[in-house]
This record gives C-alpha cells, sequence and structure tokens, in this order.
C-alpha cells in the first residue's frame, strides 16, 4: 500500500468522526466536508511545481514563489464528488475544473459514463480527481483511465474513505495513482458500501434518499 496516503491530521480525524454520525444533518454533513476538504487539499498539493515572480512588497522588490493554479486540474466525479471540489477550490481558486459523470449500475456494481468534459491542453496539467467513496474502485478505475487518454502529466485520487478492496483494485488497475485518504475502514459490504462507512455521501450531502 506504499501508494496508499491516509491523512491522519486531528483535525481531519476530528471533522470525519463527526460526518460519520448517522445524526448529523445535511447542512452540517455539507459544512464538515467543505472544512475536511480544505484541510485534505493542504496535503495532496504539497508537491505541486512552483514559480518565481518578481513581486513589490510595500518596501521593495523581491522574488517569492507562486504555485501556477491554472496547471492544477480538479476533476470531480459526479454528483458526489462536488462537495470535496469546492472545498478544494477554496484554497486554490485559481485551478481548472473537470467534470466526469458516471453512475454505478446497480445490478453488475460497474461503471457507466454518461458526461465528460475537461478543459484544453491536459498534457500539461496535473490532475487531482475526488470523489468521497472508493469503493469497489469501478468508478474511480473508469474516471483515471478516460483520464489517461488525455495525456496529462500527472494523477492523483482523493477520497474520504476508502477500504482494502477498493485500494487493491485501484492499485492492480492503475499503480501509478497515489491515492490520498482519511481513512481506511475495514470492508465493503454485500451492496458496495465501506463498512463501517458514512452511508451513501451523495445522499447525505443533497439529502436525497
Amino acid at each position: 500500500m506504499s501508494n496508499v496516503h491516509v491523512i491522519d491530521h486531528p483535525l481531519v480525524q476530528h471533522k470525519l468522526s463527526l460526518m460519520r454520525n448517522k445524526e448529523a444533518s445535511t447542512n452540517s454533513f455539507r459544512r464538515l466536508l467543505n472544512e475536511l476538504s480544505m484541510l485534505m487539499a493542504y496535503e495532496v498539493t504539497r508537491d505541486v511545481p512552483m514559480q518565481e515572480v518578481e513581486i513589490e512588497t510595500p518596501l521593495e522588490k523581491t522574488k517569492a514563489r507562486v504555485i501556477d493554479g491554472k496547471k492544477l486540474v480538479f476533476v470531480s466525479i459526479l454528483r458526489a464528488g462536488t462537495g470535496i471540489l469546492d472545498g478544494m477550490l477554496s484554497v486554490v481558486p485559481g485551478a481548472r475544473v473537470g467534470h466526469i459523470g458516471l453512475y454505478r449500475d446497480p445490478k453488475t456494481l460497474t461503471a457507466v459514463e454518461y458526461y465528460f468534459k475537461m478543459p484544453h491542453n491536459m498534457e500539461e496539467r496535473d490532475v487531482i480527481v475526488v470523489d468521497p467513496m472508493l469503493a469497489t474502485g469501478n468508478s474511480a478505475i473508469a474516471a483515471v483511465e478516460r483520464l489517461k487518454e488525455l495525456r496529462p502529466r500527472s494523477i492523483k485520487f482523493v477520497c474520504l474513505l476508502t477500504c482494502p478492496e477498493g485500494v487493491k483494485a485501484m492499485n492492480q488497475a492503475h499503480p501509478d495513482v497515489p491515492i490520498y485518504t482519511a481513512a481506511i475502514d475495514r470492508q465493503l459490504n454485500d451492496h458496495g458500501y465501506i463498512l463501517p462507512g458514512l452511508g451513501d455521501a451523495g445522499d447525505r450531502m443533497f439529502g436525497t434518499k
């Protein structure tokens, strides 16, 4: 599991615990997801390339280092990825955004694509794919497969929760894509849900049941 990074910062773990609670309201679940995503963005962007620019402080001219936000693309797997996307954009507002629409076939649990829209010139960009759950891994694997056709500079995958089955599937399909998560839970159940997990992130975020 060398390419799995568990972000175990106390603030991340605290907010994740509050989100797991089935009593958390839609409003508080959404707010916590936003805050958690901002904290995770800090870790995930730790190694993004920087460049020097000349700026003028109130006292003198100097060289300072900045990231090139435009070279970063957050790719949201619809619909639940939106919650992580919002938090990350508040930290890196200059980033570009792509969307992949996938739904899980309830019978086969495989991912079916219905939407795909990315920025131009992806070969110059670093991609961070976001989705709250890496469960069976089918959606994440399909999303990364499609993205690789555009030959981006790099790809990372960010989720709130995963499980050994999801990590294994993703590692086998895309060993070159690091996974960033707040927790690796115990297992998947027969319906493809993570246990103990936090339920269906999309339903809890949008108040749909």
